[in-house]
């Protein structure tokens, strides 16, 4: 049994989805369909960069559900894999938007437009520069929650992601991720601040939820064909009442990536394959169950090695 993995920010690369696009029609009026929703050239963006460009919240995070939509919809053309058999389908972040466009509860340009408004009000809910996240190796859950616990009177820091066995992300302000990685250091955590412009998926995102609130709640949605597992409960579901909420909760709450993965494979899900750029989600899965099967697809050589269980 399968599940499909749609990835989030963190995965972009200049050039990524180019096989696609210089080979399919139907992928160029993909990418010229965003240009025209966003009113901007996302399409040169993602093939040309500048990398800086692309790294644009307001930019990746369009941009990232667009190359995943795309190379769903070759594997679906192009290809005898029956998708139609997937158990489930995740996302991380914003991933979880490219996943409910492909189980058809939103249609391409509500996700387009979503997602606009979506990366737009997270870059802008803190100055930039004034807020980050960092990602600490090879400690859990537990050790990270004792340090903010016994700490919380110098710093507020918060679990952002719990990705895998050995990675946790932390989101906070500078001042406060300064003085958490001071602890780190005394225990002697391996960790890397990441390159991101906010600390998402915690409260310091209080603004782009009351945006996103109104912004989701005027935007009709459909129940999924097959169910979604969402970031805020792990489990899956497939009420579309329920999902809208989930996704307004989320940009608050931490994604629960390795309990989500590990409530995919207690329902019998043992082949994961990870749609969209890079190799991400695919890398946090080994760490969490090495036995599963899996695969990337970002080129056509990558979809001739997808074959149905």
């Amino acid at each position: 049994m399968f599940s499909l993995l749609f990835p989030g920010q963190g995965s972009q690369i200049v050039g990524m989805a180019h096989d696609f696009y210089n080979n399919l029609d139907y992928v160029k009026e993909y990418f010229s369909e965003a240009d025209d929703i966003l009113k901007k050239k996302l399409s040169k963006i993602i093939l040309e960069g500048p990398k800086e460009e692309l790294e644009k919240t307001e930019n990746t995070q369009p941009a990232i559900f667009l190359v995943s939509y795309s190379i769903f919809n070759v594997i679906k053309k192009e290809t005898n894999f029956n998708l139609s058999k997937a158990k489930c389908y995740a996302g991380h972040s914003l991933g979880e938007y490219s996943a409910l466009c492909c189980a058809e509860s939103l249609t391409f340009e509500q996700t387009i437009n979503l997602l606009k408004y979506r990366g737009r009000a997270m870059q802008n809910a803190v100055p930039n520069g004034e807020g980050g996240m960092v990602a600490i190796l090879g400690v859990d859950l537990n050790e990270i929650n004792e340090i903010l616990s016994a700490n919380k009177n110098k710093f507020i820091c918060y679990i952002a992601n719990d990705n895998s066995i050995g990675q946790i992300v932390v989101s906070g302000k500078m001042e406060y991720l300064e003085l958490f990685c001071l602890e780190l250091k005394k225990k002697n955590f391996k960790y890397i601040k990441l390159p991101v412009s906010s600390p998402f998926h915690c409260p310091l995102m209080n603004s782009a939820t009351s945006e996103m609130h109104q912004k989701i709640k005027d935007t009709n949605f459909k129940d999924p064909r097959v169910s979604i597992i969402s970031n805020v409960t792990a489990s899956p579901t497939n009420n579309s009442v329920e999902i809208k909420k989930l996704l307004v909760d989320q940009i608050e709450k931490p994604v629960r990536w390795r309990e989500s993965v590990n409530n995919m494979i207690k329902l019998d899900i043992n082949h994961f394959i990870e749609i969209g750029p890079g190799k991400v989600l695919s890398g946090l899965v080994k760490r969490i169950d090495r036995n599963v099967k899996l695969n990337q697809i970002n080129t056509f050589n990558d979809i001739k090695s997808l074959t149905n269980d």
